[in-house]
């Protein structure tokens, strides 16, 4: 209650233009200060000086917003020349997809930082911010972080790149890949779907890649009656296999009795053919030799039930 009786005592003498006696006065520091924080020239001082805060505080608004125009226009500039150096230098398309994705992020915090700097604010405790800020996103978005770190082992690796024909084991996805980029791989069905894998997933994870070798080898089977003629039989696979679509000529198609099944022999036929030409070689396959067979005469065994009745001495069944 004592301290609180000088204080007032005190105001009242600075309001007047008098300083107190500093010695009975224990609690306060600063006389001078209450004075000037009290003196009604500073309120004034306050609204005459806010036309100028709010002058300066536009422009530099104005000058962000420029920054940030020409920033934007120099980073598709920079990504532009970037991406056209990649692809006269015969990089693979998921490399420069990738390497555009990582660089417009970083060149865009490069431009939010000179941004804020513009604005008032000091790098160093932008960087700290910053700092903090990525910390708790990496530990809130650790898949991303993951995906981000798959994508950069898939690049490194190259376990399949853009135009490859791939399927993962984990879920079973497979089809064409249209683009690789910081954080997902996209696929292209055969039904013409899209699928989003996420790079984490596929580098950690079995990639069968149907296309990465230029030949494929066809592993064709086909059962036959046993009462067909076998020999016969073996050529004629022979024969319509080296009419296949991207076969290889330097190696001779290889036919073989595959097994002695129970209602059919199980003929063989393996031949090597252009990684591009496989379905449309084994799809013609399956018609030529269906339709070939039938012409020579060849049963191709099917799933049926023959019944037998015996008759005794007396002709009763």
């Amino acid at each position: 209650m004592f301290y609180n009786i000088q204080f007032l005592s005190a105001a009242e003498a600075v309001l007047e233009g008098e300083l107190p006696n500093l010695d009975s006065i224990e609690s306060i520091d600063d006389i001078k200060d209450i004075k000037e924080n009290l003196n009604p020239g500073f309120f004034q001082k306050f609204l005459d000086g806010l036309p100028e805060f709010f002058f300066n505080l536009g422009l530099r608004l104005l000058i962000a917003v420029l920054i940030f125009l020409v920033g934007r226009k120099f980073i598709k500039l920079v990504t532009k020349l970037i991406n056209k150096s990649l692809m006269k230098a015969g990089s693979e398309k998921g490399v420069i997809t990738f390497i555009d994705s990582f660089l417009r992020i970083s060149l865009y915090a490069l431009l939010f930082l000179i941004i804020a700097s513009e604005l008032g604010l000091q790098a160093t405790s932008i960087l700290a911010v910053f700092g903090s800020a990525t910390l708790a996103v990496g530990l809130a978005l650790q898949g991303s972080l993951s995906n981000l770190a798959g994508g950069v082992v898939i690049l490194l690796m190259k376990p399949f790149k853009v135009g490859d024909y791939i399927k993962e084991d984990s879920h079973g996805n497979e089809g064409r890949v249209t683009e690789i980029t910081i954080f997902y791989t996209r696929l292209t069905t055969v039904d013409n779907k899209e699928v989003m894998i996420p790079n984490g997933a596929l580098a950690n994870t079995s990639i069968v890649n149907t296309t990465w070798l230029p030949t494929r080898k066809i592993d064709y089977s086909v059962g036959i009656s046993y009462d067909a003629d076998l020999l016969k039989a073996k050529e004629i696979l022979k024969e319509v296999a080296k009419d296949m679509p991207g076969l290889l000529g330097k190696d001779e198609p290889q036919v073989f009795v595959r097994s002695l099944d129970d209602s059919a022999v199980t003929l063989g036929c393996r031949f090597f053919v252009d990684t591009d030409e496989y379905w449309n070689a084994l799809w013609k396959m399956n018609e030529t030799v269906k339709l070939t067979f039938d012409r020579e005469g060849i049963e191709i065994t099917y799933n049926k039930l023959d019944v037998n009745l015996k008759t005794d001495e007396g002709g009763k069944k």
